[in-house]
């Protein structure tokens, strides 16, 4: 058995599969929804996994990064073991540096500075792997791809970590309670002030509301950058 910060028990079995369906999810998300920026592609996969490494701790993050990288790889990469490398780099950046904040400060004020982490971190990361690997599988000198960096590399990859931070927010009470409903998860027993104060109840909902609603307008926002910023388009399914 594993138990978490809270001190609720998790079983084995429940951890592999609710990894396992984060992976599909974060899979299905890759494959369907897709943003081009001239030869860069960036998807919302890194929100699924987030979500997993919000709900299962860092090592989950992990380990659902490195499953879809490896599943995307085999699928439909035409990028070689580059775009494996930079595919997880990237994941893994966002997802474990989100999770490991939020598992020491397991409020909202956590989730949002975990959000906040991920992106520099991601982003910082993705800058040093465009400087050294870009050029290998680009064909292009490292002055090209250095050049490109405040202009692409840098506006690309903020981008994109708004976009997945903004759907985390949007998604992680949803998610949470389905997976609370469907037993995957131990549910939580309300705080005594909670059930005494029913205006303390009204405010929780009130304050989740407004999250979800700022996580879609950064969300809406994002997207649009995409579009108007970056000239990105819109591509449904990846062909191999």
């Amino acid at each position: 058995m594993t138990r978490s910060k809270r001190g609720q028990s998790l079983s084995v079995t429940k951890r592999l599969v609710l990894t396992a369906i984060f992976a599909a999810l974060a899979y299905a998300a890759m494959f369907v929804f897709r943003f081009n920026v001239q030869f860069l592609t960036f998807d919302l996969k890194d929100a699924v996994i987030t979500l997993s490494g919000l709900l299962l701790g860092p090592w989950a993050a992990a380990t659902v990064s490195l499953l879809v990288a490896t599943l995307e790889f085999i699928t439909v990469s035409d990028t070689g073991w580059y775009g494996f490398v930079m595919n997880f780099a990237s994941s893994a950046a966002f997802s474990v540096t989100c999770a490991a904040v939020y598992r020491y400060k397991r409020k909202l004020s956590g989730a949002i500075v975990g959000l906040v982490s991920a992106m520099i971190v991601m982003v910082s990361v993705m800058m040093l792997l465009n400087l050294f690997v870009t050029p290998l599988y680009q064909g292009v000198s490292r002055s090209d791809i250095a050049a490109l960096l405040p202009v692409l590399f840098l506006p690309f990859n903020a981008v994109k970590g708004l976009a997945n931070a903004s759907l985390v927010l949007v998604l992680y009470k949803p998610v949470h309670r389905a997976l609370q409903a469907a037993r995957l998860l131990p549910r939580t027993a309300p705080a005594a002030s909670s059930l005494a104060d029913p205006a303390e109840k009204k405010r929780q909902m009130i304050r989740n509301v407004a999250v979800a609603a700022v996580g879609l307008v950064l969300l809406a926002a994002a997207i649009v950058a995409v579009f108007l910023l970056l000239d990105g388009r819109f591509e449904l399914f990846k062909e191999r």
